[in-house]
């Protein structure tokens, strides 16, 4: 497949989210997590029918209670068949040890006697305060509240509902005309909602994502093409370089556009087409949350080339990305790209300084690890787009390149943190 050409036919669906595909409905409600009866607070996405679905969740040891449940539900494999997600804000329900479990468990349990399906084929997220314990009362008013309110606009409150620090919630969703053998002229949708602003730098996926599909696919396959998305997208976004304990990606697929057809194959044609949508609106959600860090004023990528291996492009992008003198040098529109170089020095890739090339904004700043002359007053011109690029080539005649998103440190990222707990 050839992918530009794929691109051409992909479009963006105005006001797009997790409920654009068919099969689809979503609430978000206010059940009392939080003590603005203002702000929304737990989130319902629900399939038509019980469906495939697949997860990737957080690899911190401190992981949370519904990440464990959501897990065995899973099969401890990442997929299997689903009717429901629940989400809630305003408590992690992380480090709360059997006491934890069982909410999760619970709150599966209630959700699936309002939904008429098994409780393990809910799924349950959290997303808050670590270390306090999950009080289920919210639950039993929000869950049938939430159900009473379904529908396929409610996708948008869904998004609402699952914020933390996040200044605005995060949409995006894309549909296609197959033109792919055995499915020409299906019309399939992909559309997801996240939250994510700080403790991010994901090891699985993102701070908490749902994203659905109305194309027909196996469970197993679906595994392998959120798998493939992930690694590419939510795993290449660094705010502060933190590890949640509740990470959490969870993709449905109804199979609602093309319910007389096979399932998807792993390699074929039509698989390559969703394989793309689905990193397409991956890519849009994962920029969503670099460009939201908790203060940031900035949306910032780096991108890595001619690095030996993929490992070392992936390391020295991240040592870019988190360093706080890089971040705070694009915070004060400083074009110094000696912090850059410092990070890639230290960061233990293997290159030699006099094969490194730096840009920064489109700016030749650095040749053969040398001091490039620019002009400042054009830089500070640059410094006022909402994303600046920087972008480092190593020079070791190696292929391996990669991308990395994350944003500026400000002053307000120390306030938010310090008051988090307020």
């Amino acid at each position: 497949m050839n992918i530009d050409e794929f691109d051409a036919r992909i479009r963006a669906v105005p006001n797009g989210g997790v409920t654009s595909a068919q099969g689809f409905m979503a609430a978000g409600v206010h059940a009392g997590f939080r003590k603005d009866p203002k702000r929304l607070d737990m989130a319902l996405l629900v399939a038509d029918e019980v469906c495939p679905v697949a997860g990737t969740f957080t690899q911190n040891r401190f992981c949370a209670a519904p990440v464990t449940v959501s897990r065995a539900h899973l099969g401890g494999v990442g997929y299997g068949m689903a009717r429901g997600v629940v989400v809630n804000s305003g408590n992690a329900n992380a480090a709360t040890g059997g006491a934890g479990i069982a909410a999760a468990h619970e709150t599966c349990d209630i959700a699936s006697q309002v939904l008429g399906c098994e409780p393990e084929q809910v799924l349950v997220s959290s997303t808050g305060v670590i270390g306090q314990i999950l009080d289920i009362e919210p639950f039993e008013e929000g869950i049938p509240a939430a159900a009473d309110a379904l529908s396929r606009a409610g996708g948008s409150d869904a998004a609402l509902a699952i914020m933390t620090t996040d200044t605005h919630p995060k949409e995006y969703a894309v549909t296609y005309e197959s033109q792919a053998a055995g499915y020409l002229g299906s019309t399939f949708t992909v559309g997801g909602c996240c939250k994510g602003s700080g403790m991010i730098m994901p090891n699985m996926a993102t701070m908490i994502a749902l994203i659905t599909t109305d194309a027909p696919v196996r469970p197993e396959t679906l595994h392998g093409l959120l798998r493939s998305a992930v690694d590419q997208t939510f795993n290449r976004v660094t705010v502060d370089s933190d590890t949640s304990t509740n990470d959490t990606c969870i993709m449905l697929a109804s199979g609602a556009a093309a319910p007389a057809l096979d399932p998807i194959d792993e390699g074929s044609d039509a698989y390559q087409e969703l394989e793309r949508a689905i990193y397409v609106v991956c890519e849009a959600l994962a920029r969503g949350i670099a460009a939201d860090g908790e203060g940031s004023t900035k949306l910032v990528t780096v991108t890595v080339s001619g690095a030996a291996t993929p490992q070392d492009a992936d390391t020295a992008a991240r040592a870019v990305a988190n360093s706080p003198l890089v971040k705070t040098a694009v915070a004060g529109h400083d074009c110094n790209w000696g912090r850059v170089a410092m990070a890639l020095g230290k960061c233990g890739a293997t290159f030699d300084q006099e094969d490194v090339d730096i840009d920064i904004m489109g700016i030749p700043v650095c040749r053969d690890g040398l001091t490039v002359p620019f002009d400042e007053d054009e830089a500070l011109r640059r410094f006022e787009d909402d994303e600046i690029v920087i972008e480092v080539s190593l020079g070791t005649g190696g292929g391996a390149d990669t991308r990395v998103w994350t944003c500026d440190l400000t002053h307000e990222y120390i306030h938010i943190n310090a008051d988090y707990r307020s």
